[in-house]
């Protein structure tokens, strides 16, 4: 009886190994990477999304059955909900490659910083992305006067609160949208930065935070300096 019992404790032993073995095998842990070396994934994704070549990387059923047991993104990325602005999509990444927070005109609200934060925390990204975007509604709404932000909800007005630091010193002209959008990207690129666990990551070379913008026509992501 004992030498039963023995056997198959063995056995399941065994098959115990043999499980994560193939656990192992079928979703292999992502390397760990710089943060630089997370930008430049994001930069070469991009270059292929603007070249029309994408690679449409995993995608497939065998990948997103793997990513059952948990997620390893390599970037965090603070989009707005813009329908031309498919984040994912531009960077030519997929299923738990980034961790995508959206919201009209990528503001770094509570909600949006927690989300952050929990990225940075808990799934030890190494890089975030604050990306505005071309002809961005909410920073145009941003900028209309007093007395036509006062025509928006309640909540649509408590949005444009989050962005009107920014425009203050945006000058007029032709391109004001456009200042206007990189000038939000950097305020909360900078918002970030002031939490004291994405500043103590910087301050370790563990954490690369950057503003950018997507151009609409083109494609490309530039980032700001």
């Amino acid at each position: 009886m004992p030498t039963l019992r023995l056997h198959r404790i063995l056995m399941l032993a065994a098959a115990s190994l043999c499980a994560a073995a193939w656990a192992s095998d079928h979703h292999a842990p992502a390397p760990v990477i710089t943060p630089e070396q997370a930008l430049d994934r994001l930069r070469q994704g991009n270059e292929r999304f603007v070249a029309g070549a994408q690679q449409h990387p995993h995608q497939d059923a065998s990948w997103r059955s793997g990513l059952t047991a948990g997620q390893q993104p390599f970037a965090a990325v603070l989009g707005c909900s813009d329908s031309r602005a498919a984040v994912e999509e531009l960077f030519d990444q997929g299923f738990g490659d980034l961790f995508v927070i959206r919201v009209a005109g990528n503001v770094a609200g509570d909600d949006e910083r927690g989300s952050i934060e929990y990225a940075v925390a808990h799934l030890g990204v190494p890089l975030v992305l604050v990306l505005g975007h071309e002809q961005c509604g909410a920073v145009t709404a941003a900028l209309s006067t007093e007395a036509e932000q006062k025509k928006e909800a309640p909540e649509v007005q408590r949005l444009l609160a989050h962005i009107a630091p920014a425009m203050k010193d945006v000058p007029a002209g032709e391109t004001r949208v456009l200042r206007g959008v990189e000038a939000n990207a950097r305020l909360a690129m900078h918002q970030l930065l002031d939490t004291p666990l994405i500043k103590d990551k910087v301050a370790r070379h563990e954490l690369l935070v950057k503003a950018a913008v997507y151009e609409l026509a083109t494609g490309k992501v530039r980032i700001l300096d």
